[in-house]
C-alpha cells in the first residue's frame, strides 16, 4: 500500500475522531469512540488516483453503515486533507478463490455520484459473459398464493432482547426489499423462537406497500418436493424460471438443504439469478449457515452475503407480553399472577407459549367459567401430562435426525463421512446419557453395531466438547430438545 496514501487515510481518521457528535459525558464519548474505531479499523484505502478515492471493506454492510452515519464526517475529513471534489469508491471483499493470492471485490461508488453498475474481478480463466440456461425473455408475471398467514403481520410480533436486532433489520427491508445490504436475510434460532413469523411479517409489509411485488413463502420440504417433481417430469426449467420472477422469497428450514445436491445446484442458480437482480431473499434455520452439515461451499458463502440474525428464546418479559399480545385478540384477559405463572412455565420457546394459551382460551371457552390460578394450573399440568414424552433411543434417534437435517437411515448406515458419523455418535452419547441402555443394547439400535463403538463414541463426543465449539454447541442444543 502506498505509504503516502496510508498517511493521508490516517489524518483523515484523527478529524474524524476528534469531531465525533459531542456526547453528554465522558462515557457516551468513550462509546462512540469505541464504535467508531471498531468500524474503521476494519476499513483501509486501496487507491487514490484523479481525484477518487478507493476504500476496501469487508461487506456491503459496513458500505452502507459508513453512508448512513459518517458520510458528512468523511466528506469534511476528505475536503481537508485531499481537496475538493473528491468522489468516493468503495471495494467490497467477497470470498477469495482458491489459488488467488489477492482477494476478489466488487467496486461500488458512493451516495455522492450516480451508482454505477457492478464491477466484478473475476478469477483468472473465467470467462464474464455467462448465460444463464433458466432465463426466458418476456415472460410476464402471473397472480401467485404467497402462502403467507394474516396474523403474522409485524403488528402481532412482540419484540424483546431476544428478537430486537432481527426484528429492526425485518422492518428496514420490507421498506426497501433487494435494496439494502440485508441479502439475504438469515434468520437462525431454536424451534418456536419466531422466525417464521418475522420472515412472513416481511412478506406481508412488502405486500402491503407494493402489491405489484410478486411475494413468495414456502418451506424447504416444499421446496425439494416442487423440485423433485419437476425433474421427474424433466421441466427443471419451468421450476427455476418460475422462482426467479418472485421478488421476495422466503424459504423455512433452509438445513434441510442438507444432502440434496441436485436441490442445491437449482436453488444456487435461483439465488444468483434472485440476487444479481435486486431481488429478496429471506431464509430461516435451526443453525447458523456455517453449523448446517453437507451443504455446499458455493451456497453456505451466499447465505453470509447479508446478515445473519440470531432470534433466541424470549424472557419472562417478552413471554409475558406475548401472552398478553395473544389473550388480547381473542378477548380474553387475565390478572398478573397467572400472566406471570403462563409465562413462567414455557421457558422455552413461543410455540409452546401459543399451545399453552390455546389450551386455556378453549378450557375458558367449553366450561364457560372464569379461570383462578389453581384452575389454570390444574389444567396445565394435564396439559404436560398428556404431552410427556419417554426419552428412549427411538427418541433420541429423531430428535438427533431432525436437527441435523438427515434421515434415520443415513444414521443407521455404515459410512464414515463426517456429516452423518458426528451425528451417529452423538445418537449413542446421548442414548448413554438419557437411557438406562447397556452399551451392546445402544449399538444394537443404532444399526447393530459392536459395544466398543458405543463406548468409543461416548468418550469421543466427552472429550472433542471440551475443546471443540461447535460440537459443545451440538451437545448444549441436542440436550435441550432432548429433554424437551
Amino acid at each position: 500500500m502506498d505509504e503516502n496514501l496510508m498517511m493521508i487515510w490516517q489524518r483523515c481518521l484523527q478529524f474524524m475522531r476528534d469531531n465525533l457528535n459531542a456526547a453528554e459525558d465522558d462515557s457516551d464519548l468513550k462509546k462512540l469512540e469505541k464504535s467508531f474505531d471498531l468500524l474503521f479499523d476494519k476499513v483501509q484505502p486501496l487507491s487514490l488516483a484523479d481525484n477518487n478515492l478507493t476504500l476496501i471493506v469487508p461487506s456491503d454492510f459496513y458500505k452502507e453503515y459508513i453512508e448512513d452515519n459518517y458520510l458528512s464526517l468523511l466528506s469534511a475529513a476528505l475536503k481537508k486533507n485531499i481537496g475538493k471534489g473528491v468522489k468516493l469508491w468503495y471495494s467490497v471483499m467477497e470470498n477469495r478463490p482458491s489459488g488467488l493470492e489477492k482477494p476478489v471485490t466488487m467496486n461500488m461508488k458512493g451516495k455522492s455520484v450516480p451508482t454505477p453498475k457492478v464491477q466484478e474481478t473475476m478469477p483468472q480463466g473465467f470467462s464474464s459473459n455467462i448465460v444463464n440456461p433458466f432465463v426466458v425473455p418476456g415472460i410476464k408475471k402471473v397472480n401467485i398464493d404467497s402462502n403467507l398467514k394474516a396474523d403474522f403481520s409485524f403488528d402481532n410480533y412482540v419484540e424483546g432482547e431476544s428478537n430486537k436486532f432481527a426484528a429492526t433489520v425485518a422492518r428496514s427491508i420490507a421498506k426497501r426489499p433487494g435494496a439494502t445490504a440485508f441479502n439475504p436475510l438469515f434468520l437462525y434460532g431454536g424451534y418456536g423462537v419466531g422466525k417464521t413469523h418475522l420472515g412472513q411479517a416481511v412478506g406481508l409489509e412488502v405486500k402491503s406497500q407494493f402489491p405489484d411485488k410478486v411475494v413468495l413463502y414456502l418451506s424447504s420440504e416444499k421446496f425439494i418436493q416442487q423440485f423433485i417433481s419437476a425433474a421427474k417430469a424433466h421441466k427443471q426449467t419451468e421450476f427455476a424460471n418460475f422462482y426467479q420472477m418472485v421478488d421476495v422469497l422466503i424459504i423455512d428450514d433452509i438445513q434441510f438443504l442438507s444432502g440434496k445436491s441436485a436441490t442445491q445446484d437449482s436453488f444456487f442458480h435461483i439465488f444468483d439469478h434472485l440476487h444479481q437482480n435486486g431481488k429478496q431473499i429471506i431464509l430461516t434455520s435451526d443453525k447458523a449457515p456455517a453449523d448446517i452439515m453437507d451443504i455446499q461451499d458455493r451456497i453456505v458463502s451466499r447465505f453470509k452475503w447479508g446478515l445473519s440474525a440470531e432470534i433466541k428464546s424470549p424472557d419472562l418479559t417478552t413471554r409475558k407480553r406475548i401472552i398478553e399480545n395473544k389473550l388480547s385478540r381473542d378477548g380474553i384477559v387475565l390478572p398478573d399472577d397467572m400472566l406471570e405463572f403462563l409465562a413462567s412455565e414455557a421457558k422455552t420457546n413461543v410455540r409452546e407459549l401459543i399451545g399453552i394459551i390455546n389450551s386455556v382460551i378453549a378450557y375458558s371457552t367449553i366450561y364457560k367459567t372464569d379461570l383462578s390460578l389453581e384452575l389454570l394450573k390444574e389444567t396445565i399440568n394435564r396439559i404436560a401430562a398428556n404431552q410427556k414424552k419417554i426419552i428412549n433411543i427411538p427418541y433420541i434417534q429423531e430428535v438427533v435426525c431432525d436437527y441435523f437435517g438427515i434421515k434415520k437411515e443415513q444414521l443407521l448406515s455404515k459410512t464414515r463421512k463426517r456429516e452423518i458419523a458426528l451425528p451417529r455418535q452423538l445418537a449413542m452419547y446421548f442414548s448413554k446419557e438419557f437411557t438406562n441402555s447397556t452399551f451392546s443394547k445402544i449399538g444394537e439400535e443404532m444399526g447393530g453395531k459392536d459395544h466398543s463403538t458405543v463406548m468409543y463414541a461416548c468418550d469421543t463426543i466427552k472429550d472433542v466438547s471440551k475443546i471443540d465449539k461447535e460440537v459443545k454447541k451440538y451437545v448444549k442444543d441436542l440436550t435441550e430438545r432432548i429433554k424437551q
